[in-house]
């Protein structure tokens, strides 16, 4: 039985929008973007690639050292301008000159540094850059009642709030800045190897919260090296290489075989 997302856009089962222009016809992409190409002097990064992500579905984006992946993603977040192409967001088309254009319409990303301050606590990396003040003086008590509700909206479990960032585990940061990000009311979520250099059960809390985001309506765009966590969460694969998206995967029709090969190169390319 299909259920309808926060953002009026009807999900198949288990809240999660039936992925793929051939397996959604008709449905509009939360993102498309079209021919996009992009140069630094006379090196391609893009040449002329072609993305959709739906509503509620989560897309692995891969591909070897210099395919074109975080080119592509910052184009989407409005770090990039690209030289040619076109973006569309929610079927209007959309030109992005800075990230804050970008956010402007809800397109948020979590880079892999995850731009935390270490030295400041969990509840003013939530807040940061958008701290809520009263009578000129920081509202602690509002910001801290926010965050609490933040974190548990997510599940995501910090007993203190007032501990310093640098103090927790790699699994905690992760999730500090995602939910920093699913604050914002992100509808496109770009996610840079979120799952690097973690524990076993911290990379099973981060894949739940990817869940978490597409079963509310949020197109998630996922850069990882763990082939294996695409399994858990992704709909579609799209491989680069290159600068060239030089194939597209449903999850149910791909194996961890195939996406080896096609990101050295030596896969079928369709």
């Amino acid at each position: 039985m299909s259920t309808q997302s926060q953002h009026g856009a009807i999900a198949g089962p288990g809240g999660v929008m039936p992925s793929g222009s051939e397996s959604a016809p008709g449905m509009t992409p939360r993102i498309s973007l079209r021919g996009i190409r992009m140069s630094f002097g006379s090196i391609e990064a893009l040449r002329g690639v072609d993305l959709d992500v739906y509503p509620g579905e989560c897309v692995g984006l891969i591909g070897d050292n210099a395919a074109g992946k975080s080119t592509l993603t910052k184009i989407i977040s409005g770090t990039y301008v690209p030289d040619a192409g076109t973006i569309a967001v929610d079927g209007e088309e959309v030109r992005f000159a800075n990230p804050a254009d970008a956010r402007a319409r809800h397109i948020e990303m979590v880079f892999q540094d995850l731009s935390l301050c270490d030295h400041i606590d969990v509840m003013g990396n939530l807040f940061l850059g958008r701290e809520v003040a009263r009578w000129s003086f920081l509202d602690r008590a509002t910001m801290k009642t926010r965050a609490r509700a933040m974190l548990d909206d997510l599940d995501i479990r910090i007993p203190r709030l007032n501990a310093r960032v640098e103090k927790l585990s790699g699994g905690q940061r992760q999730a500090i800045a995602i939910a920093r990000a699913a604050s914002f009311d992100p509808r496109v979520l770009i996610m840079d190897e979120p799952t690097s250099a973690l524990a076993v059960a911290e990379v099973e809390a981060v894949l739940r919260l990817i869940n978490t985001l597409k079963a509310r309506g949020v197109a998630v765009i996922l850069i990882t090296h763990r082939l294996q966590d695409l399994f858990e969460v992704c709909d579609r694969i799209a491989v680069m290489y290159e600068g060239t998206k030089v194939a597209e995967r449903a999850i149910a029709k791909t194996s961890l075989e195939d996406l080896v090969k096609l990101i050295v190169g030596k896969g079928e390319a369709i």
